[in-house]
């Protein structure tokens, strides 16, 4: 692979990767199995391996995933979002590295042979699937219970750990004066079960999975709700800057006797033998288990040679992680459906006949594309093999063609849409095809009103349902219909009261409050999520920069790659697109940055800036700040590079890089005194970071 084609599979790599990462940890919505996203990880990594002119510190590979969403604002240590506090972490939360391959494991153990000088052990314990918190005890009593966040800093949720049945408020025993624990909180599969029973009745979308039932719940408003929803804690990691001990597994076995809820399924291990043995165990004995697991935990056991050992940027070298196989099942195919969605692509699903698969009952599986379809040739009447990819996504993975019945006829991917009947188109570069018909197919779109409506878009209180309802009452055909509709004309549909009709309104006014960036993603331009429609809308600062953009300008936005700046081009060359613009805007949405992430000055205009190191204000925000006064932030120094600003501990490879090339290096004074006075100097509170701190794990 040459350099210009490996540039373009790493942009690719990281922008699918960040996608689904806040997909997995935001949203509690994946779409990527665990195995497709590590592969695809796996396959960065050997890329800025090869190419490391292309490395960047900013890429997933160097980061660990996070569930806390982008704030809004100026950042601040203790920051209100979404109801909860944002708090740094004492030591670091990181992620562990993984594997599929036995082969791996073993490498691992040879490694530690070689590194450490003394005698060590194992100790191997179960991976939950659940979602990650850190509990603080100060005197016996849980004084702070965090989410992962983004490593860094995580959501104080402790009124809500309070409700978990099984996490004690008070401990007994020899329990130090203060101390961190980390853990999982888990949703065993019977409560898993009985949620999904109940959402089912209400009408709502099921979770996925029990991990998204588990993160999900552990973030409602309502901390005698998070109680109701049968959630279970398990500890297994006591960060060594705490406490004192020879080895892990005592750590456990003392948090045990304070009362805290310890798994007793580990074992340590002497050798490979023995995790091999473990591991084959867990393998056929988990599907017994109450909860989902996903794989086995491999720490080196000894303490001292963790310390020994120590850590990347993203994870601990003296631990990793093998995940299991993924459960497989045989049911028959009854039938296929061709799904349109609301950007036009068409998806094969096939309904199948229900089957238990790692802990839920499976119905219909994901045929991806015509493609794949014709690859696996799947047929109606077929016995598949299906299979939980991370214990998410039911996709079927071979067809168990003995089963195969006579009369069987091979699949044919229809030629038209299934919903509006124009022909399909796709591109050279597609795998997927997609209805050409945008605005007048109805699935299409009653799907974009859909996304405009959505929490995370516009916040508009309604539901597909109500979409569905407006749009056969030949009501809603855009968005900006949403905004023409008078109380007297929703009544007058079934199901509606004065008062409803009432609330529909008042968030159809509050969603003009939306800001720009928001109203941005909500237009839902092909390819254009949460935190790219953000970027470009700084970028740019209102809707006629971007409408007026070139191609070559829309690049020029970080994280905006070919694919996105044509999406984003065509888009705004529609004429019925700038006709909704203009009706969107008549109503009063806002299609320009507030002033507090507007651009400040022009100080840094043509201004190509590298950070490195840690500043008094977080890394995004040093980013942001240069952003918003005229400048332009690049990951790598090269001949192109203005200046490096260094902060605490920069990176040794660019100083000395910026010596080779005779590029300046500034400090933080240096840099805030290029910056006029009154906005060069404000005040941010300072963040921690993990350069900053000692490391710890999860």
């Amino acid at each position: 692979m040459d350099k210009t084609a490996a540039k373009t599979r790493i942009d690719e790599l990281r922008t699918i990767l960040r996608e689904n990462s806040r997909r997995y940890y935001v949203d509690n919505a994946p779409t990527m199995s665990d195995f497709e996203y590590d592969s695809l990880m796996h396959e960065l990594e050997a890329l800025e391996a090869e190419f490391p002119e292309f490395d960047s510190p900013d890429s997933p590979t160097h980061k660990v995933g996070s569930d806390l969403d982008a704030p809004m604002g100026e950042n601040a240590e203790s920051q209100v979002f979404s109801g909860f506090v944002q708090r740094n972490h004492r030591y670091p939360m990181l992620s562990l590295g993984n594997t599929y391959s036995i082969s791996e494991v073993e490498e691992f153990a040879e490694r530690a042979d070689k590194l450490l000088d003394e005698d060590f052990s194992y100790c191997c314990e179960l991976k939950f699937d659940g979602t990650a918190i850190c509990l603080t005890y100060r005197g016996g009593k849980l004084v702070t219970a965090l989410t992962r966040g983004d490593g860094v800093k995580g959501d104080d949720v402790t009124e809500n750990v309070r409700h978990i049945s099984n996490i004690p408020h008070k401990l007994h025993g020899d329990y130090p004066e203060e101390f961190e624990i980390r853990g999982e909180i888990l949703m065993p599969y019977e409560s898993f079960d009985a949620l999904n029973r109940q959402r089912e009745e209400n009408e709502e979308a099921p979770f996925a999975n029990p991990r998204n039932a588990a993160s999900g719940s552990l973030k409602l408003s309502d901390p005698k709700e998070v109680g109701r929803r049968g959630l279970w804690c398990t500890l297994y990691h006591i960060p060594a800057q705490s406490v004192a001990f020879e080895t892990h597994d005592e750590a456990l076995r003392k948090a045990a006797s304070w009362g805290l809820p310890v798994s007793d399924e580990r074992k340590v291990c002497r050798n490979i033998g023995e995790i091999k043995d473990y591991i084959d165990y867990w393998d056929s004995q988990r599907k017994f288990l109450p909860f989902a697991t996903d794989g086995i935990v491999i720490k080196i056991n000894e303490l001292s040679a963790q310390r020994s050992l120590g850590y990347t940027s993203k994870s601990p070298r003296w631990a990793v992680a093998y995940k299991f196989k993924a459960e497989q099942a045989c049911t028959e195919v009854l039938s296929i459906d061709y799904q349109v969605g609301r950007t036009g692509a068409v998806t094969p699903v096939a309904n199948l006949s229900p089957v238990q698969l790692s802990g839920t009952v499976v119905k219909r599986a994901t045929l991806n594309n015509d493609e794949w379809m014709a690859q696996l040739d799947v047929r109606v009447g077929d016995w598949v093999y299906v299979e939980k990819g991370g214990e998410i996504i039911p996709k079927i993975t071979s067809v168990e063609k003995s089963l195969r019945p006579a009369a069987s006829v091979p699949t044919v991917f229809p030629k038209t849409c299934p919903d509006c009947g124009a022909t399909l188109v796709r591109g050279e570069a597609e795998a997927k095809w997609f209805c050409p018909n945008q605005d007048g197919c109805p699935t299409q779109i009653k799907g974009r009103i859909e996304h405009f409506i959505t929490r995370k878009a516009m916040n508009i209180l309604a539901g597909e349902a109500t979409v569905e309802q407006f749009f056969d009452a030949g009501l809603v055909r855009t968005p900006a219909d949403l905004y023409d509709l008078g109380k007297h004309k929703i009544v007058a549909l079934e199901g509606w009261q004065d008062k409803s009709a009432q609330k529909f309104l008042d968030s159809l006014r509050d969603s003009l409050s939306v800001p720009f960036e928001r109203v941005l993603f909500a237009l839902g331009i092909r390819y254009v999520g949460e935190t790219t429609a953000r970027e470009i809308a700084r970028h740019f600062g209102d809707i006629d920069a971007i409408q007026a953009a070139s191609v070559e300008q829309l690049l020029e936005v970080p994280d905006v790659g070919a694919v996105i700046a044509q999406s984003v081009y065509d888009y705004m060359h529609r004429q019925e697109h700038l006709e909704e613009i203009f009706r969107l805007r008549a109503h009063g949405l806002k299609f320009a940055v507030e002033q507090a992430s507007a651009k400040l000055s022009s100080a840094l205009e043509g201004k190509t800036v590298v950070i490195s190191g840690n500043f008094s204000i977080s890394r995004d925000a040093m980013k942001e700040l240069i952003v918003r006064h005229g400048g332009k932030n690049s990951s790598g120094v090269s001949g192109k590079t203005s200046f490096l600003l260094a902060g605490t501990k920069p990176g040794p490879e660019k100083l000395k890089k910026c010596e080779e090339l005779g590029i300046p290096v500034l400090s933080e004074e240096s840099f805030r005194a290029l910056l006029p006075e009154e906005d060069g100097q404000e005040e941010t509170p300072a963040e921690a970071t993990a350069g900053e701190t000692q490391l710890s794990l999860f």
